[in-house]
């Protein structure tokens, strides 16, 4: 479900502790301010004896709110978590909005903010303390190019947790996280992209028009 030309996103947190982390919309997934699905700390520090697995996790295309699952690394690698990972929903916002979440409005200028909402169910593996990170590695594109994310926009939305006040997640829990990237105006296409551990390819959640 897509959720356009609202106005929800004015009363999120101030502009002054927003910081605009914005990549060069179309860059590789290792350009700065967007999670690096291809390199992680746990496989350059394996030994190289170590057996691989033959068959990779492979994400796959889902509709809204359809359950995506795979693994992730919280506390500092301490814990592996078993996800199951689902976008909900997600919104775009106007260029006038826009401009009122970034300290200089020129650097959201032809951009909206697209939110969106993703639901993290704990499946196995153990209890995750405090300040869950799993949802870092979401990520959204608009007519297949990704978006710059927007950091500290999406923690007050109608509906999203801030990572911060969640302790103590149980296996069957469930959380919804927030995500919010700037996108180029007029976008055709709006897409959530999740990977968890060892992932040869993301889980994609398509949502039709943005525009």
């Amino acid at each position: 479900m897509l959720h356009t030309k609202s106005v929800w996103l004015r009363a999120v947190a101030p502009v002054a502790v927003l910081a605009l982390a914005l990549t060069a919309c179309g860059d590789d997934k290792g350009s700065a301010g967007a999670p690096d699905h291809k390199k992680s700390n746990a496989s350059a520090d394996a030994p190289k004896t170590e057996k691989k697995s033959a068959e990779p996790v492979a994400g796959g295309e889902l509709k809204a709110g359809q359950r995506g699952t795979g693994k992730f690394q919280e506390e500092n690698g301490k814990r592996e978590i078993t996800y199951d990972v689902a976008a909900e929903k997600v919104h775009v916002g106007t260029e006038a909005e826009a401009r009122k979440l970034v300290s200089d409005p020129k650097d959201a200028k032809g951009l909206v903010a697209a939110t969106a909402w993703i639901t993290y169910t704990n499946k196995g593996g153990g209890v995750v303390k405090d300040m869950p990170r799993v949802g870092n590695e979401s990520e959204i594109y608009a007519d297949g190019r990704r978006g710059g994310l927007l950091i500290g926009a999406a923690e007050d939305g109608p509906g999203c947790e801030d990572t911060i006040d969640i302790e103590n997640w149980k296996v069957g829990q469930s959380h919804t996280l927030c995500q919010t990237y700037m996108i180029p105006a007029g976008a055709k296409s709006v897409e959530v992209h999740w990977a968890g551990e060892g992932q040869s390819a993301p889980f994609v959640w398509k949502f039709a028009h943005a525009g």
